[in-house]
C-alpha cells in the first residue's frame, strides 16, 4: 500500500518561496499542476485550522526523484483574486500546466511568459472546468471541413 505524500498548505504569498524551498530540498520535478472549483463541495472540505477555503485551491504536486519522496502544495486562491505567482522561472516544465489551468478555470499566474490559452481557440469566452460553466454549452467546432454535397 502506497503512502499519501505529504501535504502543505500554503498562502499564495507563501507559494513561490515554499516552492523555491521545495526546489532547494531535492525535489527536482513538478509532476503535476491543477486547479480544483469546490464551487459545490464547501461545507464538505476539511482544512487545517485556521485556514479559510476559497472556491478554487490550486493543487502542486513535486517529486524528489533521488529521495523517492512526493510532495504536495495546495493553495486557496479567491474567486475575487483569481491571481498567483507562476513557478516557471524554477521549473520551466510548468509552462503548459499553468497555461491549461488558465484555459480551463481563469487563474492568472503573475510572471508567466505566455499566459494564452492551450487547448480553447483564442477568442472563447469563459472557462470550461469552472462548475458554473453551462453543460453543454460547448459547440462542436470544425476547422477547415468542407461539405462534400
Amino acid at each position: 500500500m502506497r503512502a499519501v505524500p505529504p501535504v502543505d498548505y500554503v498562502t499564495r504569498e507563501e507559494y513561490y518561496g515554499s516552492v523555491e524551498r521545495l526546489r532547494d530540498e531535492g525535489f527536482e520535478t513538478c509532476a503535476d499542476l491543477t486547479v480544483v472549483d469546490y464551487l459545490d463541495f464547501e461545507p464538505e472540505r476539511t482544512l487545517p485550522s485556521g485556514l479559510v477555503g476559497e472556491r478554487f485551491e490550486l493543487v502542486v504536486s513535486f517529486l524528489s526523484v533521488q529521495r523517492r519522496e512526493r510532495r504536495r502544495l495546495r493553495v486557496q486562491v479567491p474567486e475575487s483574486d483569481l491571481s498567483v505567482s507562476s513557478i516557471f522561472q524554477l521549473y520551466p516544465g510548468v509552462e503548459a500546466m499553468e497555461r491549461e489551468a488558465y484555459d480551463m478555470f481563469g487563474v492568472i499566474f503573475e510572471g508567466h511568459p505566455d499566459l494564452s490559452r492551450i487547448l480553447m481557440p483564442e477568442g472563447w469566452e469563459g472557462h470550461p472546468l469552472r462548475k458554473d460553466y453551462s453543460v453543454g454549452r460547448v459547440p462542436v467546432q470544425f476547422k477547415d471541413v468542407r461539405s462534400t454535397r
